[in-house]
């Protein structure tokens, strides 16, 4: 993967990486996302992992989901 950024790695790429390893990558219906479990099986969507510009119109950062 390539990544092309005018931000600094630091705040593409946590130095921390304790917050990595609570969240997960998980396939919903063909789009890949990356979430962080809340509570009781509910996560939230951390990143769409996607480049398809059509899948962040189904989910988006912040958004609770279930699966």
């Amino acid at each position: 993967m390539i990544l092309y950024t005018i931000m600094p790695e630091q705040l593409v790429y946590p130095t921390d990486y304790s917050q990595c390893e609570s969240q997960k990558v998980v396939n919903i219906n063909g789009v890949e996302l990356m979430v962080s479990e809340e509570e009781h099986g509910c996560y939230s969507i951390v990143r769409v992992l996607s480049t398809d510009p059509l899948h962040y119109l189904e989910f988006e950062p912040g958004q609770k989901i279930t699966f």
